[in-house]
């Protein structure tokens, strides 16, 4: 008998318990790693492991799900993980790794679970009950999928076994979204709150038509960033939208028509005003014809409630080579955005507009014969972005108000917004960016034993790259010693720009202004490695100003990152 023949009477299959999916035909792809791997990272703390299991699983019980938020209680509901991961070279090999986060090191003294998946489609089964565990455990953190490869496109599904005593719902299946039928097309018609003022977007639209150059870009989140899109540079729905762009002016793409993308996860419009001038326009070497802005489900982290995004729009607007203005909302999975903060916005300078909000959601609660085009599971990658489908969505929503603005008479152009009134306030319209290298406002700076140039920052994929590069690579860090930050500025609003992080090697900084203690900035309240903006100063009036940035007594030998700072004069 060869060595790959059955056996002549098999054992009988083991009765698998009842079960549920947290990934179900996921798409994945392995992001470049300096040792040549690809990896593809996918979060699972802050509710988003609970998430998966209500989108994906259909689980509705409550103590189940409640058993997700910790280590122990998922030791406690899942007996195995079952991993089938779909490669195009069926004889390769996946690591998949289940991380639990730590309470003293989030990233280091959890258990990681591991598992080495073939490419096949075939199931692997890791049993719980088999591992060692760590007794520092404290939540299930991150999921991994580690290819040889960079670049390497997988399918993956992802599923939990339960132990005796709790059940599962039986798998809904699905049927794909028919992208070309009537239902799809009404679905995208319903995105558009306002064709507003196409003087400027048909400018765009002949120059690209003409073979004149032509840039189009996107600032805002994650989303923007790309996040759930496979692979993330090619089906973002900012390059989709990019690519129908040039599909309508009958133009190749990347030829004289020029793309830009300056997406920043968990970030709002309060950092995408300050980070505009260089991520957007190099510094003056690019000058837009159109760009397109989303933060409508990263705004609840602007302090100012609108007032930077009502700032940032109009920054746009009023650049001297007049680009077009388009503003785009997403939306979350639990059917949260901030529209109704944003629209009037648009509304008070007659802008283009869809919510993929309003296209989506009423739908998503019928049954698939009442109406139903795309189910929450086939949009969201997770709780908080979408799917290639679901980019391709919001890409198709920002082409339905390009193509009304194509077909329809030329409006008479809005020159400047500058006799509009700011519905929510326009204060930080002139904000500009300073750090080590650019330094606009002409402050004195003593950097003290912030003289460190602190390298582990937030990396983003920006254009098609995609191996990530720095936001803030200009920085200053703390790494020891009491010697504070001190600058004297000019200007009537500030703004600190610094570094989030899980590390407890990382400290608490205070600022000071004139003496005053401002903010106590503490970078573990949001926990991972991100840049955060808030607000130091805000006056009418143009005034000097001494600021201190230093260290808490007690953190006096600990790191802290000034990212940079956002100056109006």
């Amino acid at each position: 008998m060869s060595e790959f023949s059955s056996p002549k009477a098999p054992k009988d299959p083991v009765k698998k318990s009842q079960a549920f999916y947290i990934m179900r035909d996921k798409e994945v792809a392995g992001s470049p790693m300096p040792d040549g791997r690809g990896i593809q990272f996918i979060y699972e703390n802050d509710g988003r492991l609970i998430s998966s299991a209500k989108l994906v699983g259909n689980i509705e019980d409550t103590e189940e799900l409640d058993l997700l938020k910790t280590t122990e209680g998922f030791k406690k509901l899942v007996h195995q993980i079952g991993v089938c991961v779909d490669t195009e070279d069926y004889t390769s090999t996946v690591d998949f790794c289940f991380q639990m986060y730590g309470h003293k090191d989030t990233y280091g003294s959890g258990t990681t679970l591991r598992l080495k998946v073939r490419g096949d489609g075939s199931e692997a089964l890791l049993n719980l009950d088999d591992v060692e565990w760590s007794d520092d455990d404290k939540e299930p953190g991150q999921i991994r999928f580690e290819f040889d490869k960079a670049g390497t496109l997988a399918t993956v599904s992802v599923k939990f076994y339960l132990r005796e005593g709790f059940t599962a719902p039986v798998p809904e299946e699905e049927a794909p979204v028919d992208f070309g039928s009537e239902a799809y097309a009404g679905m995208i018609a319903r995105s558009v709150i306002n064709k507003g003022n196409n003087a400027r977007l048909k400018k765009a639209l002949a120059k690209a038509r003409e073979g004149k150059e032509v840039t189009i870009a996107f600032i805002g989140g994650s989303i923007t960033q790309g996040a759930g899109a496979i692979p993330i540079n090619i089906n973002c729905y900012a390059r989709k939208t990019f690519e129908g762009f040039c599909d309508i002016t009958g133009r190749g793409y990347d030829d004289n028509v020029k793309y830009v993308k300056a997406g920043v996860g968990g970030t709002p419009s309060e950092l995408g005003m300050i980070r505009y001038d260089r991520d957007v326009l190099s510094n003056g070497k690019i000058t837009p014809d159109v760009v397109i802005v989303e933060f409508a489900v990263n705004d609840a982290g602007d302090e100012t409630n609108g007032r930077c995004y009502d700032s940032l729009v109009r920054k746009i607007y009023n650049s001297p080579n007049a680009p077009a203005v388009l503003l785009i909302f997403a939306v979350f999975q639990d059917d949260y955005n901030l529209q109704e903060r944003l629209i009037p916005v648009g509304e008070a300078y007659d802008l283009p507009m869809v919510s993929t909000k309003n296209s989506v959601t009423e739908q998503f609660y019928k049954k698939p014969d009442e109406g139903r085009v795309v189910s929450k599971n086939r949009f969201f990658y997770d709780q908080y972005h979408p799917t290639n489908t679901g980019h391709r969505i919001m890409a198709d929503n920002l082409l339905e108000v390009i193509k009304l603005a194509d077909t329809n008479p030329c409006d008479d152009p809005i020159d400047s917004l500058e006799a509009i009134k700011a519905p929510i306030g326009g204060e930080f319209e002139k904000v500009y960016r300073i750090d080590r290298k650019e330094n606009a406002a002409n402050a004195v700076i003593d950097c003290g034993d912030f003289k460190d140039i602190d390298e582990e920052i937030q990396r983003v994929e920006r254009n098609m790259d995609l191996t990530g590069s720095a936001v803030f690579p200009d920085n200053w860090m703390h790494k020891g010693g009491d010697k504070p930050f001190e600058m004297d500025i000019e200007c009537s609003k500030l703004l600190i720009v610094y570094q989030d992080s899980a590390s407890p090697q990382v400290g608490t900084a205070e600022v000071y202004a004139d003496g005053e203690l401002k903010l106590t900035i503490d970078p573990h309240i949001i926990g991972w490695t991100h840049c955060n903006p808030l607000i130091v100063i805000e006056n009418e009036k143009r005034e000097k100003h001494h600021i201190v940035v230093k260290m808490r007594d007690e953190d006096m030998d600990k790191e802290f990152t000034i990212l940079g700072f956002g100056v109006v004069d």
